[in-house]
């Protein structure tokens, strides 16, 4: 094949959604108030964090971080789903698939840096109380926080420039509603072998987290268990049921999306994995961390009062 042709691809077709108008609007709506609570829900821990002394601590500092990361997550894929949900054509640019690729996964591998944080958090605050305070400093989580950026921006670069080195000569049609690693590199017109390379690193990457969370939250119940009282059981519970609970979301749907190797599945199984994986557990953050938490609630209470104030104010 000639070199010219190597390159005729320079956008994809999206194949995960519904061919029919009037069946693609059905899902729009839904879609968007979706997207509308992630976002609005998210600004409102974030701002209530920051604002509230109350909450001036590493948990609901690493919360309020998480929650700001949620938004760009969601704004990595969903403005992109509900456009093509109108449009006729389904379809990205080269360039927007890799950078789609990119941020997706990029905040994805932070949003795990960050919830494995939060169970070493609570492993140390439930665990070892009198030593916290010592270990957890502001400096300590300024730098975890930091830290869990760069690295979840940088881990997946490497890959990124690779892809895009990569001929598309053939087909053009993703299989997804979002770019995804996998399905992309399907389509690329060389040696397959990288996709079984990025299914054991995305395996063996998913399992560490999950096994160093898990630890961690098996050694938090245990310690939670030999707590004499029931109301002080019920206490420390409650401060890492809302993390154990996110976490078993984010991962569930993680495993159910990656670790699967070459098996495949029918096309409205892989799209429902994947608008489980990108929309709907990102729905529940929310959620978990502002209806189910008093202090959350309290919190945001407090910030409505503080706007109400300030708009009286000024009229």
């Amino acid at each position: 094949m000639e070199n010219g042709s190597l390159s005729a691809v320079t956008e994809f077709i999206f194949t995960g959604f519904p061919q029919h108008k009037e069946v693609s609007l059905l899902y729009f709506f839904p879609l968007l108030f979706i997207y509308i609570f992630i976002v609005i829900g998210n600004l409102l821990i974030f701002f209530a964090v920051r604002l509230d002394t109350h909450l001036h601590n590493p948990m609901y500092n690493f919360i309020s971080i998480f929650s700001f990361l949620e938004i760009w997550y969601t704004t990595a894929t969903i403005p992109k789903m509900l456009f093509n949900l109108v449009n006729e054509k389904k379809a990205i640019s080269m360039t927007g698939c890799l950078l789609q690729m990119y941020f997706f996964h990029s905040l994805g591998n932070t949003e795990g840096l960050f919830l494995t944080i939060m169970a070493i958090d609570r492993y140390l605050a439930i665990c070892k109380p009198l030593r916290y305070p010592m270990i957890m400093t502001p400096k300590l989580c300024a730098q975890l926080s930091a830290g869990s950026c760069v690295v979840g921006f940088l881990v997946l670069l490497p890959e990124i420039v690779i892809i895009s080195t990569l001929p598309f000569c053939g087909s053009n049609q993703i299989h997804q509603i979002f770019c995804d690693l996998v399905p992309v590199l399907r389509l690329a017109c060389t040696d397959t072998s990288m996709i079984l390379i990025e299914d054991v690193t995305h395996a063996v990457v998913i399992i560490i987290t999950f096994l160093i969370i898990a630890l961690s939250y098996m050694k938090i119940v245990s310690v939670i268990l030999r707590i004499p009282s029931a109301e002080g059981r019920q206490k420390a519970f409650s401060t890492c049921a809302g993390h154990l609970t996110v976490f078993l979301i984010f991962f569930g749907s993680v495993c159910l999306m990656y670790l699967r190797f070459n098996a495949t599945y029918p096309p409205v199984l892989d799209t429902a994995i994947a608008v489980m994986f990108s929309v709907c557990a990102p729905f529940f953050n929310p959620i978990i961390y502002s209806l189910r938490n008093k202090d959350m609630k309290n919190a945001i209470k407090r910030l409505f009062s503080v706007r109400r104030v300030l708009s009286t104010a000024r009229d």
